[in-house]
């Protein structure tokens, strides 16, 4: 049985739910603890988180090694190459919106992102040593591609 879009309503608006209740969350312990807000991010941040993002949501959605944390909403569908996989989300799973959100990196990068960008108001040192270990990571991959490549020609 094949459910619809329509029928997935009530996932989607937890994920909604979960999602804003973070920010709200955030916010309010912002507002709390006082902790002042930036007035605006550096360039360096945003560009390292964005490389970061991608390379995160990646590895969530997508590599071989992640398999465990998607297995229970998914259904293998073969190998994808460069250490990645190709998985179908179970139908009619009643966790199906979570299978949606972890085989999707597109999905997953409002919340990866959101996560860095709090984490930067919060604990700078620490979103920015992980937007640069998964930014040198993203960079690793394109050279191994390109690597390749060249071997190929």
């Amino acid at each position: 049985m094949t459910d619809s879009p329509r029928d997935r309503i009530p996932g989607y608006l937890a994920a909604l739910s979960v999602f804003g209740g973070g920010w709200a969350a955030f916010a309010r312990h912002v507002v709390r603890s006082g902790t002042p807000l930036p007035a605006r991010y550096a360039v360096t941040d945003l560009l390292l988180g964005g490389v970061a993002t991608h390379k995160f949501a990646r590895l969530i959605s997508k590599e071989g090694v992640t398999t465990p944390l998607r297995a229970p909403f998914t259904e293998f569908q073969g190998v994808a190459g460069s250490a990645e996989v190709n998985e179908k989300v179970r139908e009619g799973h009643p966790l199906h919106t979570v299978g949606e959100l972890l085989t999707c990196p597109f999905c997953l990068a409002p919340w990866i992102s959101s996560a860095y960008v709090a984490g930067l108001v919060v604990a700078p040192g620490i979103a920015r040593t992980w937007a640069a270990v998964f930014t040198v990571v993203g960079g690793a991959d394109m050279l191994q591609h390109v690597y390749a490549q060249v071997r190929a020609d």
